[in-house]
């Protein structure tokens, strides 16, 4: 490859311990303030909106230090933060890895003067492109970010370039476009490149020692893609999305540094970088958006690499748009894709006991939301049901990115209906296609789609920015069932914090709502308006009033919270006295500990309702895995009686269900049933009943 230097050699002077240019040092001092206003007690550092460190945040923190030419506070708390906490599940370093988190650890590690030999033993064994399953990419191509992090951490490690790398070449070199980008897909199939792709691209090639052919154009390319603003977008002339912001400019600025290229205004790029600074002393990603430390680090060595000295500007940046809490206005919850199959009673018991207002159904059968509600206004129970699904096996494509599912997750009125999915499963839909048919119809009808995952960091950027723009997204989901969080494992997510709303994701499995009562009481979505109506929610998701709150063990009992700004925590805390939306009480704090059910024959969505006569169902309190099965049991069934006499239920169990059945004749008059339960914790017996009438028949 020819270069005026190494390349790998230039970016390690990013991480210089300081900037090409002079810094006030006033400046330095208060970019410096900023930076430790992210400091979090587990020793790393935090986005904004996070309780907890997280890795990218301390990579953006401890290359703005050098950047600074600053000694990194505590750096050894830093190095032992970032060596031992690893942000997601151990497993996802095998299953669809997400290697950029392993390469910000790595190189953050390095910065601070530490050794990286314990990922050797790991990094040995990416000799090969990871397995990326067709569900998620139609195509079976992995996030072409996370390979070229992947070569870039063993390279770093001095396991590349070796003769065990033959298949990252084969896959790097079929990713080059003949006019020099990058992108995830293969240059066979005509697609244009990507900014950042084609950054990334460049890296892993030098990496793998792979002489690439001559190109050109590809200054030029770069050049195209600065706006009259004097940021960069992702690719000249481009339409979806295509934003200046500071990831693209600096992507941008590194490529043509390594080509011996400027900008074609880069006084222009330099007042654009330096509208970014806020007066806290931190950067926008992009103009209307909250300083953050890896925008930050990303605005710092772009100024280095333009040689220009950052400069206050003389007006702060504009910020996002905040919007007062209405007059009269109270917090809400409401529960995305809670389950909609098994028995409406006990989604209506769940409900009442766990405080949720909405409860929006996942792909429930025909009748089903009918029942619930008819339920809950018989037991005068203040919770609406509506429509909140994910259509399974719908996918879209964006030229050069891929074609993905599990984009297209929505709420809806029940009163409107969600409308008509798209026809075909497994099919390539063109993006324009499914917003201007799917996503269109349905904002028509008062629903809002909201964002599932996508861990392709360019390819959501282009939609997400879009959605800022056209609200065809309304929402981005956060905590999700089991332990995921998709601002741990996709932390570029924080760049559209109070630019759009936060929400918990249920996306319910398994058959009964009740064996989904862990993720319930464990995370929900709470909105602030005057009325927990469908209007009042449409209403503060437009007005981006919306957090999700986890509580639970997957936080160890303490309380996280996303999207949650300083107004609405403090909102919210003026009303924690009389209301709670979590277990702070410990485990199981607000659930029943048994739900005790009377069947008749004709319930339909009824577990065990009887042909004839009547019968009693009762299920205990148990864990549940992310599938909706009961594991653990927490309370036990100390007896059951029947108008005061004991009876013997029999046990069912299967691997979705178990419950208790107690089958009888039907006898006139009143009648109640009781079921006495030991909760395990703590050896407290509470009851449980039932009351019914029954008419003397003629």
């Amino acid at each position: 490859m020819q270069t005026r230097r190494s390349w790998l050699a230039l970016f390690a002077a990013a991480a210089g311990s300081a900037v090409a240019a002079p810094l006030s040092e006033s400046l330095r001092k208060r970019i410096a303030a900023f930076l430790e206003t992210h400091r979090r007690p587990e020793g790393g550092y935090g986005w904004a909106s996070d309780v907890i460190a997280h890795v990218t945040p301390t990579f953006g923190v401890v290359g703005s230090y050098r950047l600074l030419g600053l000694p990194v506070p505590d750096a050894a708390a830093v190095a032992s933060f970032v060596r031992d906490n690893y942000p997601v599940p151990e497993i996802r370093r095998k299953d669809r890895p997400l290697w950029r988190l392993d390469f910000e650890q790595v190189q953050t590690l390095l910065w601070l003067g530490e050794s990286i030999d314990s990922f050797r033993s790991l990094a040995s064994t990416w000799k090969q492109p990871a397995e990326f399953t067709r569900q998620y990419e139609l195509g079976g191509n992995p996030v072409f970010q996370h390979q070229a992090m992947a070569v870039r951490v063993r390279h770093l490690l001095g396991l590349s370039p070796s003769p065990d790398d033959d298949a990252w070449r084969v896959y790097f070199q079929a990713r080059r476009r003949k006019n020099g980008t990058f992108n995830t897909t293969p240059a066979e199939d005509g697609s244009p490149g990507h900014v950042m792709n084609t950054l990334w691209g460049l890296l892993a090639c030098e990496c793998l020692g792979i002489e690439l052919p001559p190109a050109p154009g590809l200054a030029e390319w770069v050049r195209g893609c600065q706006l009259p603003s004097g940021g960069f977008t992702y690719a000249p002339d481009a339409e979806l999305g295509a934003v200046d912001d500071i990831a693209y400019t600096w992507c941008a600025l590194q490529i043509l540094d390594k080509l011996g290229a400027q900008p074609a205004q880069p006084e222009e790029c330099g007042r654009w970088i330096d509208s970014l600074l806020t007066a806290e002393g931190g950067f926008q990603d992009r103009p209307g958006g909250e300083p953050n430390p890896l925008a930050t680090f990303y605005a710092l060595d772009s100024l280095r690499l333009l040689k220009r000295e950052p400069r206050m500007p003389a007006r702060p940046a504009a910020r996002a748009p905040r919007s007062a809490i209405p007059r009269g206005a109270d917090v809400f919850s409401i529960q995305v894709e809670a389950p909609g199959l098994g028995s409406p009673r006990e989604a209506v018991l769940l409900a009442k006991t766990l405080n949720i207002h909405i409860w929006t159904a996942k792909n429930s059968p025909p009748g089903w939301i009918e029942e619930a509600r008819r339920v809950a206004a018989a037991e005068r129970v203040p919770v609406q049901f509506h429509i909140g699904d994910e259509e399974y096996g719908t996918y879209t494509a964006v030229e050069g990115h891929g074609c993905y599912s599990h984009l297209v997750d929505l709420v809806a009125p029940f009163e409107n209906g969600a409308g008509k999915r798209m026809e075909k499963t497994k099919f390539p839909y063109p993006w324009s296609e499914l917003r201007d048919t799917r996503i269109a119809d349905l904002r028509k009808r008062g629903g809002r789609m909201i964002w599932q995952f996508l861990e392709n960091e360019e390819l959501t950027r282009i939609l997400l920015d879009e959605a800022v723009e056209k609200g065809t997204y309304g929402a981005i989901s956060t905590f999700h069932f089991g332990n995921e969080n998709f601002l741990h494992s996709q932390p570029f997510l924080h760049r559209w914090y109070r630019r759009l709303p936060f929400v918990g994701l249920q996306d319910a499995h398994g058959v009964e709502s009740w064996w989904w009562g862990d993720q319930l009481a464990g995370f929900t979505t709470l909105f602030i308006a005057r009325e927990p109506t469908w209007e009042g929610w449409l209403e503060a998701l437009d007005r981006n009033l919306v957090m999700s709150v986890r509580h639970d063990a997957i936080t160890g009992w303490k309380t996280h919270f996303a999207g949650a700004t300083p107004e609405m925590l403090r909102f919210l805390e003026r009303r924690s006295a009389s209301r709670r939306f979590w277990d702070g009480a410990g485990p199981g704090s607000r659930r029943p500990a048994a739900s005790l059910v009377l069947l008749r024959p004709g319930m339909k969505f009824e577990a065990a309702a009887p042909e004839t006569g009547l019968a009693l169902r009762l299920r205990l309190w148990q864990d549940n895995t992310g599938a909706g099965i009961p594991r653990q049991p927490r309370t036990e069934l100390v007896e059951l009686t029947l108008d005061g006499k004991r009876v013997e239920p029999q046990l069912k169990e299967s691997r979705n269900d178990r419950y208790y059945l107690y089958a009888f004749a039907n006898e006139p008059g009143r009648h109640t049933a009781e079921a006495r339960v030991r909760i395990l914790d703590s050896g407290k017996v509470v009851t449980i009943s039932t009351t019914w009438k029954e008419e003397e028949t003629v």
